[in-house]
């Protein structure tokens, strides 16, 4: 599948902008750790655009988020990495794979640092630096949905905590007009 054609999925099925606007950080994340891993950026970027893709359908019942996107994909034919990152990145299902890993981590990273922008004076990504958004990771109760050891589970990748904020930041400033931050 083709980024066009899993943008096209993405918006057909989610109706809340914002969630699009998460799924979009998330995949810019993941092409990033990607390029950082010698991976293929194609297939992290396409499990961090569609790893939310049942959201909307399943935010009532938690346990079947992930699995219902894994049946719409499987239908279409996609990679079964992506397909099995996407499906563990709720936590429901052990996580083999670096990409399911860096899927897991980055989802809630990616809200971290839009609510440290929307704080930050400017409001804007370009105006975050590293030191910033570890001092909100660190404050409890700020973006308290931001799960920190989900964050924190990142060193399975081999990286630490700053290395890891520090990509995902910089992935998501080259991104940030479509963000709208």
């Amino acid at each position: 599948m083709f980024r066009k054609e899993a943008l096209k999925l993405l918006e057909e099925r989610l109706k809340n902008k914002n969630l699009i606007k998460h799924s979009l950080a998330v995949e810019a994340c993941m092409r990033r750790l990607a390029k950082e891993f010698g991976e293929d950026q194609d297939l992290w970027g396409l499990a961090g655009l569609l790893h939310d893709l049942d959201y909307e359908e399943t935010k009532d019942d938690f346990s079947q988020h992930g699995f219902v996107t894994a049946e719409i994909l499987k239908e279409r034919g996609i990679n079964e990495e992506v397909i099995e990152a996407i499906k563990s990145h709720p936590g429901h299902i052990e996580r083999k794979t670096k990409m399911a890993k860096a899927l897991y981590a980055v989802d809630p990273l990616t809200g971290l640092i839009v609510a440290s922008a929307l704080m930050h004076p400017e409001k804007s990504l370009r105006a975050l630096d590293v030191k910033f958004v570890l001092n909100r990771f660190k404050e409890k109760s700020f973006a308290r949905g931001a799960n920190r050891e989900q964050i924190r589970s990142s060193q399975e990748l081999g990286i630490t905590l700053s290395d890891f904020i520090s990509i995902c930041l910089e992935a998501m400033k080259g991104i940030s007009e479509e963000l709208g931050l």
